[in-house]
């Protein structure tokens, strides 16, 4: 059975759930060569895990002749550049989210696309597309279960439990639209089947003034008006004081889709002191722990077929897009044209 040999940079919180995915989750890949910058984990992966190859500098890591494909999992800044060296060196990528912080970033990952992508796959880290729910969802509005699709609503709450780190984040993230909305942005294209052509945005530092010195909010939200006339909605919080929460709804002109309404953790009941209740998940680690592996196995797939993925570079560029639309609109209070 034919193996991908997978390289990854980045070893942060997702990046290392990504390294155990290749390594143990995928029996079509293998996880050779790991790229970081702190010492102890790259000598645990190497220890612990059995990976051959551990590399503190990403250019002498995508020349190892030994690699089939790379997964960047790096800060969001770097992606860019390391997805054009990767595929310039002949290598599959795979690039978590978001493409670029800016779109003249993205255009640099589209043009090393179109010059080295050829034979070479290329695909997004958009993982809510493979969570079960989500994929079932679309297909019911392929068929026509609801009708013509006239509205999309998305909910994105983090717990203010993790606080702490989005604030440490905060001045490299981009702003809150792109790091935690760029999810919703794309379902809300992927459902719809169309692109937003304006956007207006409101929020604020509620809880947290930390944001505001980056120009950002800890609850913001905007409301789209896509192409064909169809509208839709966005909110994103850091301050859930019940855990992690992701939601979404598809109106359509003959009925309704709700995923993830009510969130929990399973379908476990707590019947206690306090009354009855289920638990929440407490991150996305825990809630799209499946969609994760999917969105894996769908790239080794395209990489030992050949096949191109459905979600492209050019996804990420137009999720970018609509990301700082919001982003202008949020610091200018106006109405923004997408062009």
């Amino acid at each position: 059975m034919k193996k991908v040999k997978f390289g990854i940079v980045g070893l942060g919180r997702l990046g290392i759930k990504h390294a155990e995915n290749i390594a143990f989750a995928i029996p079509e890949a293998e996880l050779v060569a790991v790229c970081g910058l702190d010492d102890s984990i790259l000598e645990r992966v190497k220890k612990e895990w059995g990976v051959e190859y551990t590399y503190k500098n990403y250019d002498e890591m995508i020349n190892n002749k030994e690699l089939d494909a790379i997964f960047v999992s790096s800060p969001s800044g770097l992606h860019c550049e390391q997805i054009e060296k990767a595929l310039k060196a002949g290598k599959h990528v795979f690039s978590e989210k978001p493409l670029g912080t800016t779109v003249e970033e993205c255009k640099i990952a589209e043009k090393a696309v179109e010059n080295y992508g050829k034979d070479l796959i290329f695909m997004l880290g958009f993982m809510r597309r493979f969570d079960p729910s989500y994929k079932y969802a679309k297909e019911m509005v392929k068929a026509g279960k609801i009708g013509k699709p006239f509205m999309f609503r998305s909910y994105s709450q983090d717990p203010e439990s993790s606080i702490e780190g989005a604030i440490a984040y905060a001045g490299h993230s981009g702003g809150e639209f792109l790091d935690m909305s760029v999810h919703d942005i794309d379902l809300a294209r992927w459902f719809m089947e169309d692109e937003p052509s304006q956007v207006w945005a409101i929020g604020g530092c509620y809880k947290h003034p930390e944001f505001g010195q980056y120009n950002d909010g800890d609850n913001v939200s905007a409301l789209m008006k896509f192409k064909n006339g169809g509208m839709g909605f966005l909110f994103a919080g850091r301050t859930a004081p019940h855990g992690y929460n992701v939601e979404s709804e598809i109106i359509g002109t003959e009925g309704i889709l709700r995923i993830g309404s009510v969130p929990q953790k399973n379908l476990v009941e707590i019947l206690d002191n306090s009354g009855v209740r289920k638990e929440c998940s407490q991150d996305f680690l825990e809630r799209f722990k499946e969609s994760y592996v999917n969105e894996l196995k769908e790239f080794v797939d395209c990489v030992i077929n050949n096949r191109k993925p459905e979600v492209t570079v050019y996804d990420g560029t137009n999720c970018t897009k609509v990301a700082y639309a919001c982003k202008e609109s949020f610091e200018t209070g106006k109405l923004v044209d997408i062009k």
